[in-house]
């Protein structure tokens, strides 16, 4: 069993050299499976939770986001890297609080992003955006954890796809305090290298959600972690809701058959 002291350690050093892999489980379930597969860390996804939950991405309390950090966190014996949205809050006052919150469920690593929800100004400001980093920066360096930090711009995935825009906010979240940048969105290899150098030598997240890429053409271009977002939980609901419409439309049940036998998952979750 190891320690959260542990988890930090093993997380930051994750992202010191090489490429590593962070899927995103949704439920306790999933991330065991996942840890036993042979990841050396996971990631929440925000998206994959709420779904669960038989909500809307970006729908959910925060009570229910730490709950459910805290019992990623729980169910694994490797670090769990935080999907903690737009930190429940506007105000940098208000990130700060709910990132002290965040720091006490037991994961090893969290991100902040700078979206909106406002599809008509889907970013915040640039000041309020830094600000929110370095409020999270300071929550984090006042819990005395080694929590690692990640500063999220989501300009690609919201109708603002500025590469020149995108590294700016980058390299300011990470002199406000950022450990590691992300721009999820971001696919070619042009945008993935603009980024990778405007924040180096700090460490780079790529989001990989459909098959655009591998881990090594990632790895050699300099990209520290990968994380696959909701992916894999649509992957899941697209063999679910297959098998259920066979049944609902044809009254077959043919895809039932390419289900993880019961004795299988019995031995895993034993």
């Amino acid at each position: 069993m190891t320690t959260t002291l542990d988890r930090y350690q093993t997380f930051r050093e994750l992202h010191r050299k090489g490429c590593f892999v962070i899927p995103n489980p949704w439920d306790a379930g999933s991330a065991r499976l996942l840890e036993q597969i042979g990841f050396r860390a996971l990631a929440t996804t925000s998206s994959g939770f709420a779904w669960s939950l038989g909500k809307a991405d970006n729908h959910v309390t925060l009570h229910d986001a730490l709950t459910h950090m805290q019992m990623i966190a729980g169910a694994v014996d490797i670090p769990v890297n935080a999907d903690f949205e737009g930190g429940f809050a506007v105000e940098p006052a208000g990130v700060e609080v709910n990132v002290h919150l965040a720091v006490k469920t037991g994961v090893a690593g969290l991100s902040i992003e700078d979206s909106t929800g406002d599809a008509n100004n889907p970013l915040f400001d640039l000041e309020l955006a830094v600000a929110r980093i370095a409020a999270a920066r300071r929550a984090i360096d006042e819990s005395g954890v080694g929590v690692l930090l990640t500063g999220r711009t989501e300009g690609f995935i919201v109708g603002r796809p500025d590469l020149r825009e995108t590294v700016r906010r980058l390299r300011a979240y990470s002199e406000a305090g950022a450990d590691c940048l992300y721009a999820p969105g971001i696919r070619t290899s042009g945008e993935i290298a603009a980024v990778i150098s405007a924040v180096a030598p700090k460490p780079v997240n790529v989001l990989v959600s459909s098959d655009f890429t591998t881990v090594g053409a990632l790895g050699d271009a300099g990209v520290r972690r990968i994380s696959v977002g909701g992916a894999l939980a649509r992957a899941a609901y697209g063999g679910f809701l297959q098998a259920a419409r066979e049944i609902a439309e044809h009254g077959t049940f043919a895809g039932l058959a390419r289900g993880v036998p019961s004795d299988a998952l019995n031995a895993a979750f034993k």
